[in-house]
């Protein structure tokens, strides 16, 4: 320790974020809002305002935070707002509520200094939106958040219709061995409108405690929302599991729930335990973390371990 710990391989970019701070013996929450604010406005990640619409070509954006000892915010269904995990770290130490969505966070964010953003799409993006009313085919393609980045060259669908959809989750422990945790996300692309996945709902996309340790999740959120994914996770490691063992439970019950709707859908989980342990699991194949500390700052993606 310090450590970070994001999803995907485009969490080394996120951690390197992240790092300075934690090396400098600075705090695990202000460690893992950096990082979100890096994956926010990096275009090729796309959790932010780049990222691909709804399927009436709105993006909205969805992130949570949360320290070790309980405290958390968290927004959902937010247009507009370039960095919306600093909104939710905002309604954390700035409000008596836990989750802000909607317009109702839109007026909080620029009461709070926020600047509103044009609304307009990409240009990749709104070519996409309308390739996809073509098809109109809603069906989430599995680790499409492990795509290579993104550019002229990079497709952005797959040969069977699929699109993107983008989450960053990250955790780290600080020198002082306190622990923290966001996600940033655009959720699902061309998703109903409205519609709002495990990352900014405390106990499913995220959970915290400085007596266990931190676990995020990345994927189809809904199924993470019926298991209270992360929160399971971190009961697991309070009953003397490792992390990579209560990953596996929370996986595992998502398998009992459905095991036919679970071999088409991908889930994973990682964790750390607050002695610094780190372990993931995930349905398929194809799900990967990345680490930075002592022995990798420049950051190293690790494969996690999967059922199928």
């Amino acid at each position: 320790m310090p450590v970070v710990v994001s999803t995907w391989d485009s969490g080394v970019r996120a951690n390197a974020a992240a790092w300075p701070m934690l090396a400098g013996k600075g705090s695990a929450l202000d460690a893992v809002e950096a990082a979100g604010r890096a994956a926010e406005a990096e275009p090729s990640c796309c959790v932010g305002l780049d990222a691909f619409p709804d399927r009436d070509g709105i993006v909205t954006l969805d992130a949570c935070i949360m320290n070790g000892n309980g405290d958390i915010g968290s927004v959902s269904y937010l247009e507009r707002i370039k960095h919306p995990v600093s909104v939710a770290r905002m309604v954390m130490e700035k409000t008596p509520h836990v989750l802000l969505s909607g317009k109702g966070a839109q007026e909080f964010a620029l009461a709070n200094g926020m600047q509103l953003e044009s609304g307009k799409l990409s240009a990749d993006a709104e070519r996409e939106w309308k390739k996809w009313l073509e098809r109109s085919n809603y069906k989430p393609e599995i680790n499409i958040e492990n795509r290579p980045a993104r550019g002229p060259a990079v497709p952005y669908f797959f040969p069977d219709g699929s699109p993107n959809h983008d989450t960053m989750g990250t955790i780290a422990i600080g020198a002082d061995g306190k622990l923290a945790g966001m996600v940033t996300t655009s959720g699902m692309a061309f998703k109903m409108h409205g519609r709002v996945g495990d990352s900014p709902i405390i106990g499913a996309g995220l959970f915290v405690d400085n007596e266990v340790g931190a676990a995020t999740s990345s994927g189809v959120g809904e199924e993470v929302i019926r298991i209270c994914g992360t929160h399971t996770v971190i009961e697991q490691m309070r009953m003397g599991r490792s992390p990579e063992q209560a990953c596996s439970e929370a996986i595992r019950r998502i398998l009992k729930r459905d095991p036919t709707k679970a071999k088409e859908i991908q889930v994973g989980f990682v964790a750390i335990s607050r002695r610094g342990e780190i372990g993931a699991f995930a349905i398929q194949k194809g799900f990967s973390y990345s680490v930075t500390n002592t022995d990798h700052p420049n950051g190293k993606v690790f494969e996690s371990k999967s059922y199928f």
